[in-house]
């Protein structure tokens, strides 16, 4: 039996493996192969064709029959080509432009021991605010000078791992998520420029405030879930793979001072380079379609198949919950729903969106603040969190890491949006 057990569930032999050893007179698969039959599917596979086929056949044909029946099929296709080709050459390279110099500086930092510096200082902070272990801010510092998953490496090394409890583990998906590319999102948005000349630095450092204030929401709603699931006194298991002590010693590259420098920095370009190819579907799929669902048709009221056209859904919606929207968020146009909506599940989509609501005085420095708030805590956490609590073993807890981060992303919202009010109107 353990050797069935460990073909089935470590190995996952599929059907034609299991039928080849059967038809070679290994027996032992016979038991294994009557049990999938009667559970249907192995995990990770479904009929080829089920109802699920039909249902997003009609899902589909109904959402561009719908935009296609205003726009015009022809000018809808268009326009849906010709907005991902500007994205590419105005938003993605730009984007990796910043992602390529926020890497290096990042890397030098690390390489010197600056990230271990205000590691030290930063490390009382954690258990007061965030219920964890000090050891926790080196996920902070890790996730905000790159992405959300750089924190499973941290969370698979024992000399990590050892500081925390079972309870405590879970919630590092909901931790590094809400710094998740903050380095590159604050960046992005001090380099904004808006016509009347207002300088973005304030409202983009008041954004990773509210950031911050949303990440300890996240965080304190995880735990009280974990609690409940692991109790509050065992720690984490280790394997015994750590090799050094990560609160005592970091890792460098070999070779002279200057030949570290020059290794660290173009390392850490490289890793800006991997980071801007990584969101290129991401900012062109999922822009393309959030600019169909927020624009309008062009200045004369026509269709021409241009960038930027689209049939302003999401503006009508934000129209009907701007007495909620205003108060919270201080939004001054409805249009700017699409940068959170976006945030869900990419946040370097969700920055593309504001170059133009800029230019039309759709957003102004109150939704800045609110944009690097939201887009840094969140994320793109809906298209994250799945996988990073598969990779911590947590699986279970998804549903309650996503609830918890939901109301964290808001939190980092509104709070972003009053300490703006207060420090700047």
């Amino acid at each position: 039996m353990e050797q069935i057990r460990y073909l089935v569930f470590v190995e996952r032999p599929d059907r034609e493996t299991i039928k080849y050893n059967m038809r070679e007179g290994k027996g032992m698969f016979q038991k294994v192969w009557d049990k999938l039959e009667s559970k249907g599917p192995m995990p990770g596979y479904k009929p080829a064709v089920s109802k699920e086929s039909f249902t997003f056949l009609i899902m589909f044909f109904l959402f561009f029959g719908l935009v296609g029946s205003k726009m015009g099929i022809v000018n809808m296709v268009n326009t849906m080509m010709n907005t991902a080709h500007l994205l590419l050459m105005d938003t993605v390279f730009y984007i990796m432009a910043i992602a390529v110099l926020a890497g290096a500086i990042s890397a030098l930092f690390t390489e010197f021991g600056v990230v271990a510096l205000i590691n030290k200082i930063l490390s009382p902070l954690m258990k007061p605010l965030y219920n964890l272990p000090g050891a926790s801010v080196l996920g902070v510092l890790t996730t905000y000078l790159s992405d959300n998953p750089a924190i499973l490496t941290l969370a698979d090394d024992d000399g990590f791992r050892c500081f925390f409890k079972k309870y405590q583990l879970p919630a590092l998906t909901n931790l590094g998520t809400a710094f998740g590319m903050g380095m590159i999102i604050t960046a992005y948005m001090i380099g904004l420029k808006a016509p009347s000349g207002e300088s973005m630095i304030a409202p983009a450092l008041i954004g990773n405030l509210g950031a911050v204030i949303g990440s300890i929401v996240s965080v304190r709603i995880m735990l009280f879930f974990t609690k409940k699931e692991y109790g509050t006194t065992e720690f984490c298991e280790v394997k015994g793979n750590s090799q050094v002590d990560l609160q005592k010693y970091r890792k460098i590259h070999e070779g002279s001072w200057g030949g570290r420098f020059m290794a660290a920095m173009l390392d850490g370009g490289k890793a800006g380079v991997e980071m801007g190819m990584a969101i290129i579907p991401g900012v062109l799929i999922i822009c393309s379609l959030v600019l169909l669902l927020t624009n309008g048709p062009a200045a004369d009221g026509l269709y021409t198949g241009g960038a930027y056209e689209g049939v302003a859904f999401l503006p009508w919606i934000g129209d009907q919950i701007s007495v909620v929207l205003k108060p919270l968020f201080g939004f001054t146009s409805p249009e700017a729903i699409a940068v959170p909506i976006t945030a869900l599940g990419a946040a370097g989509a969700a920055i593309g969106l504001i170059p133009p609501m800029l230019e039309s005085g759709a957003a102004t420095g109150n939704e800045i603040a609110v944009f690097t708030a939201m887009c840094m805590c969140w994320s793109g956490y809906l298209s994250t969190h799945v996988a990073m609590m598969d990779s911590l073993k947590c699986s279970k807890m998804t549903g309650k890491a996503i609830l918890s981060h939901t109301f964290g992303g808001l939190f980092a919202g509104i709070s972003a949006h009053w300490i703006y009010t207060l420090l700047i109107l």
